[in-house]
């Protein structure tokens, strides 16, 4: 199974995967096999928000980047331009003004998905948003080359008030500022001063390399530190990932680069998106870059129930179309009564609902069993009949593969020493 191939072919209308299973049946094993056939054929693999941490020696045995996000460790800057800022260094005219307006769209679109996590049940409103946008703008005109600016930056402006934001915020006075914007200037001082201390109130720390042959972001030291940390570090991670491919593409559609081809890993998706309403359009916005584009990408998660969690209905019904817009299926054991919810959204026979269920549960009570799921899945494409298939590990896959046993592996103070 190839996303690119199947799209030249005419299998598929999009290159976008869905993974559903439960957990131990082997879906991160088939997202490694998978990343690392289409590595062979040139494809650079991108893991975004690496949570357990599943992929880093995948990406270590390929000679790539791996960041490590947390207190103390790597630091991503959700304002910084990242590679999209080194490409728009090397262009000018309209190529480079498009550019601009993307840095601050994804500048602008990562500390609101920020600030809604922060309130948790409030959205940020229309007011503060423009007032938040002047902010960014100004900033920006003021920065240095190759300075990105920072959430205390912005903080720090708002508090000044200028003449721009008073007349962006749509008052008569100063005072009647302060009152419009002490909400907004209290969320932002809360990812400086709260909880999110540390994580994403500096510059980046280590800038993810454009020539690496694959990146993870390993964000598995904040995964014991609540909802809200976790879903701004992958939030963070995707916008900041997906700039990558803005950049190579901006560079190519120059001429200052060759054409490279993507393949983007979005696992534990719904971590994400629970942590406050409105979140799911923040997620659209900042992954919407694959439309289009050299980009396949695959969204994991363990079951469709997981959309219950989300705030809203109105967040529940976005995140099914996530699932529904991708072209590609990929079932691994399910239990009945999810798979009732599954056909909801990918038509599914009876037979093809029987032979998933019986991947879903262990046949005996005998300890140490191997669970009947493992390596099996079912390829769904539109109306199409699945194709079963089972996988088998072979060469250096039951070392780099093998998530049980990582997880056994005490803790280390670098990923380098764990691996």
């Amino acid at each position: 199974m190839d996303p690119f191939a199947w799209l030249d072919a005419g299998l598929v209308t999009n290159r976008g995967l869905t993974v559903l299973g439960q957990p131990g049946t082997g879906k991160s094993a088939m997202l490694k096999r998978l990343s690392r056939g289409m590595l062979a054929f040139g494809v650079r693999p991108l893991f975004l928000g690496d949570l357990k941490p599943d992929y880093s020696a995948v990406v270590h045995s390929a000679g790539g980047q791996v960041l490590r996000v947390g207190r103390g460790l790597d630091r991503i800057n959700p304002l910084d331009a990242g590679p999209l800022g080194a490409a728009l260094a090397r262009m000018s005219g309209p190529g480079a003004q498009r550019l601009r307006l993307e840095v601050r769209g994804r500048r602008l679109s990562a500390t609101l998905a920020l600030c809604s996590l922060v309130r948790r049940h409030a959205r940020v409103t229309n007011g503060e948003e423009t007032v938040l946008g002047a902010a960014v703008d100004l900033l920006t005109e003021r920065a240095t080359e190759g300075v990105d600016p920072t959430i205390p930056d912005v903080l720090r402006v708002i508090r000044q008030a200028p003449d721009r934001l008073v007349a962006a915020a749509e008052v008569d006075d100063a005072p009647a500022y302060r009152t419009e914007t002490k909400e907004l200037r209290q969320t932002l001082n809360l990812l400086c001063e709260g909880s999110l201390k540390g994580v994403f109130d500096g510059p980046t720390s280590h800038p993810i390399d454009l020539d690496a042959p694959a990146v993870s972001v390993d964000i598995s030291a904040v995964a014991a530190s609540g909802d809200t940390l976790v879903a701004a570090a992958m939030l963070s991670t995707w916008s900041y990932g997906f700039a990558v491919i803005d950049a190579s593409t901006a560079l190519a559609e120059a001429g200052l680069a060759p054409r490279r081809r993507y393949f983007a890993v979005m696992d534990e998706l719904w971590r994400a998106l629970r942590g406050a309403p409105g979140l799911v359009d923040h997620a659209d916005a900042l992954t919407r870059v694959y439309r289009g584009r050299d980009v396949a990408h695959a969204m994991a998660t363990h079951s469709l129930d997981d959309l219950s969690a989300l705030p809203s209905e109105e967040d529940r019904a976005k995140a099914r179309g996530f699932i529904e817009r991708n072209a590609i299926t990929v079932l691994a054991g399910l239990p009945p009564r999810e798979l009732e919810e599954v056909t909801r959204v990918v038509p599914l026979s009876g037979r093809e609902v029987s032979m998933v269920s019986s991947w879903s549960a262990p046949e005996s009570w005998q300890t140490g069993a191997r669970h009947p799921g493992r390596g099996k899945y079912l390829l769904k494409t539109g109306q199409r009949v699945g194709i079963p298939v089972e996988m088998e590990l072979v060469g250096d896959e039951p070392a780099l593969y093998d998530t049980d046993s990582s997880h056994r592996r005490p803790a280390a103070p670098s990923s380098r020493e764990v691996l």
